[in-house]
């Protein structure tokens, strides 16, 4: 018979185990949240460790690890990684088509959908605290340079801060169009600068990378992510997150959208002064360009 947890886990994708592991978090003992933050560390390898491998990882006894899974719904270490070796196959949009299809899934309309994006909405309010969005609009108003990175689905996310932080500050850098020249533009990347990153799964290689060199570079980063508990997170000064999950074959950034617009608009609204004054160029310049179809 399967556990609550595994069954969770196969019904609602990827996140599961995370999920799990942050609402439980805080009530762990240290042995425990030793060995939930290897595991988040680790989660694209997870199923290639054993219960063992985990525990020395953690610092912690074998017996410690095996209490450690039980405590967390599953009948043993087992169960635990065949969950686990479960969550990546939810990681596509084609084994999410095959999944509803084989569900017998019927199109539920386009009040369901909106509703679904709501519930997303509602969650966002309860997953970023009050106090982490006014640190991320303090670095974000204090930094020297401010640099954006989103790939593969974080791109349009990514290209949407980088339009609205543009109109508060004149250096902002949207490291994706570097056309090959990622080492070049990221030579410049500074101590008193802040890193935006989006981060949303089947991630590309590049975002842990471009974070890496923001540290070394002692420069701050801002996640916004749909795994607040991640080998990404560790690294952040500052982390966002927002729930992906969409209604049916396709994840939902509606959440990620709305939380740049609010951190756009508080910093154009905080330094209205200068906003205005870089606005009304852009504006003029639109002018004499004749670009826009009005």
């Amino acid at each position: 018979m399967k556990h609550a947890a595994a069954e969770a886990v196969q019904d609602s994708g990827p996140q599961s185990i995370e999920e799990l592991i942050r609402s439980r978090y805080d009530g762990l003992s240290p042995s425990d949240r030793k060995l939930s933050d290897v595991i988040v560390a680790r989660k694209k390898d997870l199923v290639a460790y054993s219960a063992t491998e985990l525990a020395q990882l953690a610092g912690v006894s074998k017996a410690s690890a095996a209490r450690y899974f039980k405590r967390l719904g599953y009948q043993d270490f087992n169960e635990f990684r065949a969950a686990a070796r479960a969550r990546f196959s939810f990681e596509s949009p084609l084994f999410n088509l095959e999944r509803v299809t084989q569900a017998g899934y019927k199109p539920s309309g386009f009040a369901n959908h909106v509703e679904a994006d709501a519930r997303n909405l509602a969650e966002t309010v309860e997953r970023v605290s009050s106090d982490d969005m006014r640190k991320a609009l303090t670095l974000l108003k204090k930094a020297r340079r401010l640099w954006v990175a989103g790939y593969r689905n974080g791109y349009a996310t990514a290209f949407y801060a980088h339009a609205l932080f543009s109109h508060v500050k004149a250096d902002v850098v949207l490291i994706n169009e570097a056309a090959g020249k990622s080492a070049d533009i990221l030579a410049d990347l500074a101590e008193g600068d802040v890193l935006f990153a989006v981060d949303f799964r089947r991630r590309t290689r590049a975002l842990p990378q471009v974070v890496e060199v923001a540290r070394d570079a002692n420069a701050s980063v801002i996640l916004l992510t749909y795994a607040p508990l991640s080998d990404l997170a560790a690294r952040a000064d500052v982390v966002l997150a927002c729930p992906t999950q969409g209604s049916a074959i396709f994840d939902s950034y509606v959440s990620a959208m709305s939380i740049v617009n609010y951190l756009g608009t508080e910093l154009v609204t905080d330094a209205r002064a200068t906003s205005r004054k870089r606005m009304q160029r852009i504006e003029r310049i639109h002018e004499l360009l004749d670009d826009l179809d009005e």
